[in-house]
């Protein structure tokens, strides 16, 4: 699976006014809705559902955040990179500053499984976190999460 499937240019940013985990979500859910033409309200309610469930912070400062989407609408991804570390109540306990958000129909589990085993094979690599926290443009990091 190449990441180019489900995240463009226009969704993937380093921000550097994100100050919280729900913040963090809102600034997902305004990119995804803007991508989709969905309500972020509803994007909203999917990744702050599922986090209620437990935290998608899998330790070493990076987070998968993720929810369901009508079943019309594609497998569609947002990475940010979060210049200042939030806190992600990660499984570590320390704070995240990668967040690579995932959001699929409902229907489509083995695509999300696919998604999610590239996303986290890329973040376990220790050279690219490095890279992406080091990288100087929102194109930079583009290329670096998806080559």
């Amino acid at each position: 699976m190449q990441l180019t499937q489900v995240l463009s240019k226009d969704c993937t940013h380093s921000i550097s006014d994100c100050q919280s985990k729900k913040r963090a979500l809102e600034i997902i859910s305004e990119l995804a809705a803007t991508q989709l033409g969905i309500s972020e309200k509803e994007i909203f309610d999917s990744l702050f559902g599922r986090e209620k469930l437990g935290s998608t912070g899998i330790g070493q400062g990076i987070a998968i955040p993720h929810g369901r989407i009508e079943d019309s609408y594609p497998p569609t991804a947002i990475f940010i990179r979060c210049e200042h570390p939030i806190s992600f109540d990660s499984i570590d306990k320390q704070p995240v500053d990668l967040i690579f958000a995932l959001l699929v129909p409902g229907d489509e589990n083995k695509q999300y499984l696919k998604i999610l085993a590239a996303v986290a094979e890329k973040l376990h690599n220790k050279q690219i976190c490095k890279s992406l926290r080091q990288a100087d443009s929102d194109d930079d990091i583009y290329q670096i999460i998806t080559t």
